[in-house]
């Protein structure tokens, strides 16, 4: 199976800002945590912070600072991060952030950290807050998220393929965080920013 490349999207995928019920007037960012922030040791697991020493999980590269450049600009604060996680693995998600100083380096909220039990209640989590983009390294999930007009498929913290041809029009593949910055930076209007 061939890598998507990043920013491929398949023809009839560009979209307009969705402009439905509760929708925020500003741009808002949502970010899975397992395999978009935090790297996965494997596609049989949520994250790697089943094993012994979750704390030492690494981050996926430049996600350090593509959001606290995000965070700034054009997203101004309203970055949230919405993961699928039980007790144990909220525990643990929260401990790695902690033990990471990922809030002081990105310059996302702690408050803006959210956890759902099922995969499937991203969405209304993301309705609730007005998310416009979302990145997530599961495509099932983005398939959820109908009210969130951009959704960005993240290929970079996983070993995960797109099969050629099979990207959904809605979707938007991107394998680094670089490349997924400067594609979420240029998908929101000069006009919409801060």
């Amino acid at each position: 199976m061939a890598r998507q490349r990043v920013g491929q999207q398949r023809p009839g995928g560009t979209r307009a800002p969705y402009r439905g019920p509760g929708r925020q007037s500003s741009p808002t960012l949502g970010v899975d945590v397992g395999g978009v922030i935090v790297a996965l040791s494997g596609r049989d697991e949520d994250t790697s912070f089943f094993g012994s020493r979750p704390l030492e999980t690494p981050a996926v590269a430049g996600v350090f600072e593509a959001l606290a450049t995000l965070t700034a600009e054009p997203f101004a604060s309203r970055v949230h991060l919405v993961s699928k996680a039980g007790p144990k693995v909220a525990a643990n998600t929260r401990g790695w952030l902690t033990h990471h100083d990922f809030f002081d380096r990105t310059g996302i909220p702690e408050a803006n950290l959210h956890f759902v039990r099922e995969r499937r209640d991203k969405a209304p989590v993301c309705q609730r807050l007005g998310v416009t983009h979302f990145v997530d390294d599961r495509l099932d999930v983005l398939a959820h998220l109908d009210t969130v007009e951009h959704r960005y498929l993240f290929l970079g913290g996983t070993d995960a393929r797109v099969p050629d041809g099979s990207l959904p029009d809605w979707a938007t593949a991107a394998d680094t965080w670089a490349g997924l910055a400067t594609l979420l930076r240029e998908s929101v209007p000069v006009g919409e920013r801060p």
